[in-house]
């Protein structure tokens, strides 16, 4: 094989993908990261990070992610930060383009994360982070004692309720049908708590506050149509997330949503030599911390993979 071929690409750069990069860079894989242009991850539209092990006095999202990428330059990964647009996993090495650009290398770690979905309401987007949220677990604990409100019926909507109730006095639970799409169980146990409200047939019309944050909220009944202002401290979005995978499309498996399908305890995907970590194969914990794990995860996995190939 010429130069001119990576031993291991890494494409996505929030914190699965830097800690593979840590990792294969120390392995001396001299990793090549394809950042994307929204460079670290969904950590970047965080405040607070108060769960991440070592730091004791919490520390800013942007910030967090600033540390990992320099620690993993220090190492000797290289960045591309530019976004990729097209992959051809269908024979080695495998080719992955920038525009025209085109990367070639031996193995492939995927941590393109997911991005949580929105509403699309102009002021959501301004108080992320300032009272809006898509994360319970993340943020949960800053609203102790305070009122917030969650938008969602399914199951992701019931967890983030149920979760919110060991902080907040109250959390409204706000609804556009009149029945959740959540399971049974999970349903009844939100319904049935004293600190829950809900609101059927009702969607989040406006976020209201000023420079410190979330203040009210505008609900409007989709029947009646009439809009009614509650005060409001936090608002947590749970309509679900989407896996970044488009441009892996038709060349690796998938589930029905979209998120990368890894083997049994490992991070392999239904590619040899193509490994996945962090948020876009998991859809179930979604933690920065989780995200590292399986980012070092992949790692191991990628360096005993290419040295197994080297024996052959």
């Amino acid at each position: 094989m010429s130069q001119s071929v990576e031993n291991v690409i890494i494409v996505g750069s929030g914190p699965a993908g830097l800690t593979a990069a840590i990792y294969t860079a120390r392995a001396n894989l001299n990793p090549l990261m394809i950042e994307g242009e929204e460079v670290g991850g969904q950590l970047m539209t965080t405040t607070d990070v108060e769960n991440f092990p070592g730091f004791p006095d919490g520390i800013m999202g942007p910030d967090l992610m600033t540390v990992t990428r320099k620690q993993a330059e220090r190492f000797g990964t290289r960045f591309v930060s530019r976004n990729v647009t097209k992959v051809d996993l269908s024979s080695r090495p495998f080719k992955v383009w920038v525009g025209e650009n085109e990367y070639q290398a031996k193995s492939i770690i995927i941590s393109t994360g997911a991005s949580a979905k929105y509403l699309g309401l102009e002021n959501e987007k301004k108080f992320l982070g300032r009272g809006v949220s898509a994360c319970a677990t993340c943020d949960g604990a800053f609203f102790r004692d305070q009122v917030v409100s969650v938008i969602g019926g399914g199951d992701t909507a019931m967890e983030e309720a149920q979760f919110l109730t060991r902080f907040a006095k109250k959390v409204y639970v706000i609804h556009r049908r009149d029945s959740f799409r959540a399971s049974k169980i999970m349903a009844d146990r939100v319904v049935s708590n004293d600190k829950v409200e809900v609101l059927w047939n009702s969607q989040l019309h406006d976020v209201i506050g000023d420079n410190t944050g979330v203040k009210k909220i505008a609900v409007k009944n989709v029947q009646s149509n009439e809009v009614q202002e509650i005060d409001m401290d936090g608002v947590f979005i749970a309509i679900g997330h989407k896996p970044n995978t488009e441009v892996f499309k038709g060349q690796l498996e998938m589930d029905e949503t979209g998120y990368l399908i890894t083997k049994p305890d490992n991070t392999y995907t239904s590619v040899d030599g193509v490994f996945a970590a962090g948020d876009v194969q998991d859809h179930v914990y979604r933690q920065a911390i989780t995200a590292a794990g399986t980012g070092c995860m992949s790692a191991i996995d990628c360096e005993r993979w290419l040295e197994e190939q080297e024996h052959q």
